[in-house]
């Protein structure tokens, strides 16, 4: 029904960049909002980053300014621009899709990939 597929992690020194991809598909009748969240190793899972529909952006207070979420024109792929990276950055990075599947009335659900390594490393 509903697909969510990332890419773009890999490994960087410290002071490097990435950028993540995500891609949305399937039976989609709208998308709420786009997230990045990520797991670091015997860390909680937290918000990195969120782009709702309206286009309004929030970020976690770790990546302000160094990270950068936004969107494709067609609003089902975003994207993930991160700066000035640091080992506290490393992590599994998953994308979450907050979206309304065709006909199953107006209720939401959260749709999520596979996720991606991001792995900050000297």
């Amino acid at each position: 029904q509903v697909q969510v597929v990332e890419s773009g992690g890999g490994v960087v020194h410290p002071g490097g960049s990435l950028r993540l991809s995500c891609a949305a598909s399937g039976t989609i009748a709208s998308i709420n909002a786009m997230a990045w969240y990520r797991q670091a190793p015997g860390k909680q899972r937290e918000l990195v980053a969120r782009i709702m529909s309206s286009g309004t952006t929030d970020y976690a207070e770790a990546v302000k300014g160094r990270f950068t979420i936004s969107r494709d024109s067609n609003k089902s792929t975003v994207y993930l621009q991160m700066n000035s990276l640091n080992v506290e950055d490393t992590g599994v990075y998953y994308c979450n899709v907050d979206l309304i599947v065709w006909g199953t009335g107006p209720g939401s659900s959260e749709y999520e990939g596979q996720g991606t390594q991001v792995t900050v490393s000297s």
